[in-house]
């Protein structure tokens, strides 16, 4: 296994792309917990669960071991206060997908049926979105080499434009769900119309989150 320092060698990008793998598992995870849960398999639920909380545990010491190991030279690449922020973005959306896979493992949660099909489409948008930022740091070794312009830096405009507007299509569905879900209220029980709502929220911190980091990350294109 390459160490930290062995991947700030290859590119000062390297240690972004090797946590953000990490948070990947987290949040692709969840589409596996809420399909257990709506098969009422909670025993499965709670197995999805706990490798969500380790993928998170695994981005937690990647990210502890980059702040540690940040080398002077990367001042040549990128400001280290700004990779520290983009680091810090990425590992609260590992968080946020562990705090949804404890939310939803609470209790033996009702998975009410009026919201199915809709949760899964918003579940989906903001995988894609998170999607979209996540290739935009896989292409930040095309834009070192290409000096952060030309060509390569107008794709990944492009790029965080995509991210943004399926934050925007995600929060459109949440409202949906949020209408479903009171619509429903009277039909389960208080803590279960809350856990519910909590989840949204924690989902669609996924999608906002991944907005706010693929602005971080034109930002570096702008101060380049």
């Amino acid at each position: 296994m390459l160490t930290i320092l062995n991947l700030f060698g290859r590119s000062p990008f390297a240690p972004l792309q090797s946590h953000m793998e990490k948070v990947a598992s987290c949040v692709y995870k969840t589409t596996e917990l809420f399909q257990a849960l709506e098969a009422t398999d909670f025993d499965q639920a709670h197995k999805i669960a706990k490798q969500i909380s380790e993928f998170e545990h695994q981005a937690d010491v990647t990210k502890r071991d980059i702040r540690d190991h940040l080398p002077k030279s990367l001042f040549l690449a990128i400001d280290r206060r700004h990779l520290l922020e983009i680091l810090g973005i990425q590992d609260t959306i590992a968080d946020q997908a562990e705090d949804v896979a404890i939310l939803a493992t609470i209790k033996k949660l009702e998975f009410p049926e009026a919201i199915r099909k809709d949760f899964y489409t918003f579940l989906q948008k903001n995988i894609d979105s998170f999607e979209g930022v996540r290739l935009i740091i896989k292409e930040f070794d095309e834009l070192l080499e290409s000096s952060f312009g030309g060509i390569e830096a107008e794709k990944v405009r492009g790029m965080v434009d995509d991210v943004a507007y399926k934050e925007h299509e995600a929060d459109i569905l949440q409202r949906k769900l949020f209408k479903s879900l009171i619509d429903q209220e009277d039909s389960m029980s208080y803590s279960t119309f809350h856990i519910w709502i909590r989840i949204f929220e924690g989902i669609a911190s996924i999608s906002n989150l991944s907005e706010k980091l693929a602005y971080h990350m034109r930002m570096t294109l702008e101060i380049k």
